[in-house]
C-alpha cells in the first residue's frame, strides 16, 4: 500500500525533518492545494495519535501500521472537499482510521452473531475497578480481549458511540452490542483482580 505521491518515498514513520508551525486551517488548505510541506506536517502532527487509535482496534503493530497507511490515503483524498472552517480535524481523521480498521473485520468471512447472545444479561460492574491501572496497562488488557469484545468496548467507552450505531458498524444486534460490552468489562475486571492478587503474593 502506498501513500500520497508527495510523501510516499519517505513513509509515514520516517519523517524526521524539522517541524514548521501551521494553524489547522492553513494545514487543511495547504493539503487541499497539494503542498508537500502541508502534507508532511499533517502526517508528522497526527500520525502518532492516529497509530494509537489504530492499535486499539488492530493490536498487532504491522497491521495497525497498514491500517494507518490506508487511512492516510483516504484522508488525503477526502480532505480536498473538507471545509477548512469546520474544525474538528482530529475527530474527522480518527473516524477515518476507525472505519479503516473496521473494514478489515467486515471483509473477513466470520459470522459475527452468536444466536442467543443478545439474551444473556451480565451484571453491572463497578467502574472504579478500572481506575486502579495506568493507561498503558489498561490498553494492554483491552488489546487482549477477543476481537468483537475489544471493538465494542473501544467504540462505546473510548469513542462514545451508541449501541445502535455500533450494531450497524459491526453488523450485530443492538442488544448484542450491550451484552458484549458487559462481557468485555467483566473480562477486564477479572484480569485486573488477577493482577492485583499477584501483586500481594509473597515472593
Amino acid at each position: 500500500m502506498t501513500l500520497n505521491p508527495n510523501i510516499q518515498s519517505e513513509g509515514v514513520f520516517s519523517l524526521l525533518r524539522k517541524k514548521t508551525y501551521m494553524t489547522e486551517r492553513d494545514l487543511i488548505i495547504g493539503c487541499q492545494q497539494g503542498e508537500a510541506s502541508a502534507e508532511r506536517l499533517l502526517v508528522d502532527r497526527f500520525a502518532p495519535m492516529l497509530l494509537t487509535v489504530a492499535r486499539r482496534y488492530v493490536p498487532d503493530e504491522p497491521t495497525a501500521e497498514d491500517v494507518l497507511q490506508e487511512a492516510y490515503i483516504r484522508i488525503f483524498n477526502a480532505i480536498k472537499s473538507y471545509d477548512p472552517d469546520r474544525g474538528a480535524l482530529e475527530a474527522w481523521m480518527r473516524k477515518i482510521v476507525i472505519n479503516s480498521a473496521l473494514q478489515r473485520f467486515r471483509k473477513r468471512a466470520y459470522k459475527y452473531e452468536v444466536p442467543g447472545l443478545e439474551q444473556v444479561v451480565e451484571p453491572e460492574l463497578n467502574p472504579d475497578v478500572f481506575s486502579h491501572l495506568g493507561a498503558e496497562e489498561l490498553l494492554k488488557l483491552i488489546a487482549a480481549l477477543p476481537d468483537l469484545y475489544r471493538l465494542v468496548f473501544n467504540l462505546y467507552v473510548i469513542e462514545g458511540y451508541e449501541h445502535s450505531e455500533i450494531g450497524k458498524m459491526l453488523n450485530i444486534a443492538t442488544a448484542s452490542s450491550r451484552s458484549r460490552l458487559q462481557r468485555a468489562r467483566k473480562m477486564l475486571q477479572e484480569q485486573i483482580l488477577e493482577l492485583e492478587n499477584r501483586s500481594y503474593e509473597p515472593r
